[in-house]
């Protein structure tokens, strides 16, 4: 058999206080019986109370403490014993396609866009149900970062390196990066499968962005989502390093504003029968992208699972209970 386990282990403190609950018994009959005593001595009790059993308060209060105790030890969730059972895994495909272009170090959402979308990428891979995820980073170039992979570990490994020297060369070139991502889906099966671009919106050069992205549903079932991350009305400055010092990003001697532009990313979308979203949490992400494909079935995994056993002990407890109940304190009447 196997060993005993709980599912609430941190339940089983409060068996101390039952030595505490059994002293409150044993303390209130030693008052009792010193009250009665400063009226009558000792050997008069029986006779002013011949039909009351000490003995059977004494089982009475030991019964609702046995009681106390297997009813702690069930609401701790006892288990042991164990099954096998079969559990169909279903789970799509996404590959993130991640802009790491100078305009993401704008600070016009907290801590600024690119360390945003990688948070936002953590948050979703909490709430991803054993599904495969990959990498894809660009700006003026794509790079597969990570191919697709359940390793959550490495994924985020392999997110925690991303910086905007991540592809050697700037730009956003986000049509060559959609490419990119459809060639790095191994498989040549449709509904199951997902793109995410994130990006401000930004486009340095012509990419036929929106037809990669029709070409991805339209020839591989592939759809494309994307998400929005900056300021759409004010925007902010890019910063940058010069002589070691806080400065920004010059060009013909003003400074670069950029925002979000959303009109790119939501025909990519649209194109790609999927879906915009601007600024949003990530976990709203998942679910409206989960929620237009259909995941693929696994092979179903064998799990061991221990068998849930609180209502032995519970059931124990509520007997001893309905004896105290019936129980009475009086002595047995004999003829």
């Amino acid at each position: 058999m196997d060993a005993l386990a709980f599912d609430h282990p941190k339940m089983l403190y409060v068996l101390w206080a039952l030595p505490v609950l059994w002293s409150l018994y044993v303390w209130g009959f030693a008052k009792k019986r010193e009250a009665l005593q400063r009226f009558v001595t000792a050997n008069l009790l029986p006779t002013l109370i011949p039909s009351v059993s000490v003995m059977r308060q004494q089982v009475k209060a030991a019964l609702i403490v046995a009681a106390a105790a297997v009813l702690v030890l069930a609401t701790a969730g006892p288990r042991w014993g164990s099954r096998y059972e079969h559990v169909p895994v279903r789970a799509i495909d996404v590959m993130v396609v991640l802009d790491v272009s100078n305009s993401m170090l704008c600070e016009d959402v907290v801590p600024n866009r690119l360390q945003r979308g990688m948070l936002d990428i953590e948050d979703m891979l909490r709430v991803l149900p054993g599904d495969r995820i990959g990498l894809v980073t660009f700006a003026g170039t794509s790079t597969l970062t990570c191919p697709l992979t359940v390793n959550y570990g490495a994924f985020r490994m392999a997110l925690g390196a991303v910086n905007t020297r991540s592809t050697p060369r700037g730009g956003t070139n986000v049509g060559d990066a959609v490419r990119r991502a459809v060639d790095s889906f191994p498989e040549k099966v449709s509904d199951h499968r997902a793109i995410i671009v994130i990006s401000d919106g930004g486009e340095t050069d012509e990419s036929y962005a929106v037809e990669a992205s029709l070409k991805a549903f339209e020839e591989k079932g592939i759809r494309v989502f994307t998400v929005g991350i900056g300021d759409m009305t004010e925007g902010a400055r890019i910063p940058i390093k010069r002589d070691g010092r806080p400065a920004y990003m010059m060009h013909q001697g003003k400074e670069i504003w950029t925002r979000l532009e959303p009109t790119l990313l939501q025909s990519m979308a649209a194109a790609g029968h999927g879906a915009y979203f601007a600024n949003p949490d990530f976990r709203r992400v998942s679910a409206g992208i989960r929620s237009g494909l259909t995941p693929r079935e696994l092979e179903a995994t064998r799990r061991r699972t221990q068998n849930v056993r609180f209502h032995w002990p519970a059931s124990l407890a509520l007997a001893l209970l309905v004896i105290e109940t019936l129980m009475t304190d009086r002595k047995a009447v004999t003829a």
